[in-house]
C-alpha cells in the first residue's frame, strides 16, 4: 500500500466510513489548493460503497473543490461589493500582473491561480481574500508584494508570518446578548431545574423569532420537533452566514461558542435530541480549532455527552461539520443535504425539517444568533427578553455594518431603533443609501432612513452595507447580480435562468453607456497611475490602525 493510500485509509477511517460524511472526508483527502485527483475520487467512491457519479457530483457542486489541479498556491479575493470599493478589483489586476496569468489560470510553472470567491465574512476588515483557504484581511498594495514574494518563493502558507492571518473584533455596540456572558452550564442548570414545558413557556412568551431572516416562530419551531413521531432527533446550528455582508456569527463564535453551544443543549433538552452538529461555512476555517476545542472543554465538564449536566434525561454531543463553499447551503434543506454528504440542493417543502431533516429525522435548525439568544433565555426568562424591542419584533438584532463608515462592525441595537440611528452610530457620512439583510435584502434611499429595524417593517438577516454619495448604485446592482448568477445551484429555472439573464442585462445597459468591461488579466493593461488615483484615494480614505507590540511590519 502506498503512502498515499494509507492516509486516504486513515481519513476514512477516522469518518468511520460514513458517507454522510463524505464532505468532511473530502475536504481532508483534497490538496490544500482543493484538488482532488480523479483516482481519489475513485477510491473514495469505492470506499464508502458509493456511485462514482454521487462523489463527482459533490467534488463539482462546491467551489473549494475541484478534481482539476489549480496550482501550489490558490489564491481567491473576495468579490463582495464592500471589498470591491475599497479596492480589492485594482490588488486583484497588480496581483495577477505580477505573476503575468488570467484570471483561475494556473501558471506554467503550475505555482499559482488567482480567482475570486463569494464573500469571506471579512466586510469590517476588507479587502480580503483566501489563500489555500486561509484567509488574510486588510489587504494593501504592499501586503499584495510580500503576498507575491512568499509565493515565488514557495513558501508553504503554514510558514507565512502570523500576522497576515490576524482576524480583528469589532463589537462596537453591546445591548441584551454581548454586555453580560454566561457561565457555561448555568442557562442549563435553570432550564432542567424550570423543566421542558416551562421553558418551551418562558420560550413562547419571549416571542423571540429566528434570527436567520424568516423570522419563523422558535417556539412554534421547537414544540413542532418535539411533538414529532420517532425517538431520534436533531440540533443544527447553521453557522454558514453566506449573506455578503454578514459577518456577527463569526464574532459569536469566536468569544460567544460556550453561550452559542448552551442554546444548542438547551434546544435538545426541549426538543429530546440526542445529537447536534455545527455546520461552520468554509471560509472560516481559523475557527476550527477553537470550536473543537470548547466542545472538548464541554465535555470534560459533563456539558455534553452522557447525562449532561446530571440530568439523565439528557444525552446529547455535537460535532462540527464544515463546509466547502456554498452560498445556497445557508438554506436549511440544503444545509441538512450537505450535512447527509449531498451536493447542496433545496428540498422540497413540505415535508419540513421539524418533521422531516437530518436523516428524515425530527431535526431544529437554527442560526448562530438565535441559538446564543435561547441560552440568555433561557437563564433571565421570557419577559427580560420581551421588554426589549417592539411588539412584534421583541429583543434585539446583531447587525454586521460595513461599507462607508467611520466604525464597521457588530452593533446590537433593539428592534425599532431607526435605521438613521444606526447609521449615526457607525459615523456614516453623507449616505445615499443603504443595504439592509444582504443582495437578497432591501436597498433604502435617503428618504427612507426614517424607517424601523423590525419584522414589521425592516426585517434584517444582519447585513447592513451602507454606500455614501460618490458610489455607484448600479455597480453595487451589476455585483449582486454576478453574486446570485455564480451561486445559483441552477436547480430551480427562474434562479438558474434569471440570475443570468440579470447579470447579461446589467451587462448590456453598461455597453450602451460606454463603460468599458472589467479589466481582467495581464493582456488587459492597468490604467496609468494618474487615471488610477482619484478611485485609490477613495478606497485607502481610513487611517491605518496603530501597530501593536510585537507585530510584523505592515508591510506584511
Amino acid at each position: 500500500m502506498s503512502s498515499s493510500d494509507r492516509d486516504l485509509a486513515a481519513v476514512l477511517a477516522r469518518h468511520r466510513y460514513d458517507g454522510t460524511r463524505l464532505v468532511q472526508i473530502l475536504r481532508d483527502v483534497m490538496d490544500p489548493t482543493g484538488y482532488i485527483s480523479r483516482p481519489t475520487i475513485t477510491q473514495v467512491a469505492e470506499s464508502l460503497h458509493l456511485p462514482r457519479a454521487h462523489v463527482e457530483g459533490v467534488v463539482g457542486f462546491y467551489a473549494f473543490f475541484s478534481s482539476e489541479p489549480r496550482g501550489r498556491f490558490r489564491v481567491l479575493f473576495s468579490d463582495n461589493i464592500t471589498d470591491e470599493l475599497a479596492g480589492s478589483q485594482e490588488l486583484r489586476q497588480r496581483m495577477l500582473d505580477a505573476f503575468r496569468v488570467d484570471p483561475d489560470e494556473v501558471s506554467r510553472d503550475g505555482l499559482v491561480s488567482i480567482g475570486t470567491t463569494s464573500c469571506t465574512g471579512l466586510c469590517d476588515q476588507g479587502p480580503a481574500m483566501l489563500v489555500n483557504g486561509r484567509a488574510i484581511a486588510r489587504l494593501t498594495p504592499a501586503r499584495i508584494g510580500a503576498i507575491s514574494s512568499l509565493i515565488r518563493g514557495g513558501s508553504p502558507v503554514s510558514d507565512w508570518p502570523a500576522n497576515l492571518f490576524t482576524i480583528d473584533s469589532h463589537v462596537m455596540r453591546r445591548d441584551l446578548l454581548l454586555s453580560a456572558p454566561l457561565r457555561p452550564g448555568e442557562s442549563l442548570a435553570a432550564a432542567v431545574v424550570r423543566g421542558r414545558q416551562a421553558t418551551l413557556a418562558e420560550l413562547r412568551a419571549s416571542g423571540l423569532r429566528g434570527r436567520g431572516g424568516a423570522g419563523f416562530a422558535t417556539a412554534t419551531k421547537w414544540e413542532a420537533c418535539a411533538q414529532a413521531p420517532g425517538p431520534e432527533r436533531y440540533v443544527v446550528c447553521n453557522a454558514d452566514e453566506g449573506e455578503p455582508g454578514t459577518f456577527k456569527d463569526r464574532e459569536l463564535l469566536t468569544h460567544h461558542a460556550h453561550e452559542v453551544i448552551e442554546g444548542m443543549t438547551v434546544a435538545a433538552f426541549l426538543v429530546g435530541a440526542q445529537r447536534g452538529f455545527i455546520y461552520l461555512r468554509g471560509e472560516y476555517p481559523f475557527l476550527i480549532a477553537p470550536l473543537e476545542a470548547v466542545l472538548a472543554e464541554r465535555r470534560a465538564l459533563g456539558l455534553l455527552g452522557r447525562a449532561v449536566a446530571g440530568c439523565a434525561e439528557l444525552d446529547f454531543d455535537v460535532e462540527l461539520h464544515v463546509g466547502a463553499g456554498a452560498y445556497v447551503c445557508g438554506e436549511e434543506s440544503a444545509l441538512l443535504e450537505s450535512l447527509e454528504g449531498k451536493r447542496g440542493i433545496p428540498r422540497n417543502r413540505p415535508p419540513y425539517p421539524v418533521t422531516h431533516g437530518y436523516l428524515g429525522k425530527p431535526t431544529v435548525v437554527n442560526n448562530v444568533e438565535t441559538l446564543l439568544a435561547v441560552a440568555h433565555l433561557a437563564k433571565h426568562g421570557g419577559a427580560w427578553f420581551r421588554a426589549a424591542g417592539t411588539p412584534k419584533s421583541a429583543g434585539t438584532k446583531l447587525l454586521s455594518v460595513s461599507g462607508d463608515v467611520a466604525r464597521p462592525g457588530i452593533y446590537e441595537v433593539p428592534f425599532g431603533v431607526s435605521i438613521r440611528s444606526v447609521l449615526q452610530d457607525a459615523g456614516a457620512k453623507e449616505p445615499q443609501a443603504v443595504q439592509v439583510g444582504g443582495p437578497s435584502g432591501v436597498l433604502l434611499a435617503a428618504h427612507e432612513f426614517e424607517r424601523k429595524l423590525g419584522f414589521e417593517d425592516v426585517p434584517s438577516a444582519g447585513a447592513f452595507m451602507v454606500f455614501d454619495q460618490t458610489r455607484d448604485i448600479l455597480a453595487v446592482a451589476n455585483n449582486f447580480a454576478r453574486f446570485f448568477a455564480h451561486e445559483s445551484c441552477g436547480f430551480c429555472t427562474p434562479c438558474r435562468v434569471g440570475t443570468t439573464l440579470g447579470r447579461q442585462l446589467h451587462g448590456a445597459h453598461r455597453a450602451r453607456q460606454g463603460i468599458p468591461p472589467r479589466r481582467q488579466g495581464p493582456a488587459a493593461r492597468v490604467a496609468a497611475p494618474q487615471e488610477r488615483e482619484p478611485l485609490r484615494a477613495r478606497h485607502h480614505r481610513r487611517q491605518p490602525r496603530p501597530r501593536r507590540a510585537g507585530e510584523v511590519p505592515p508591510e506584511l
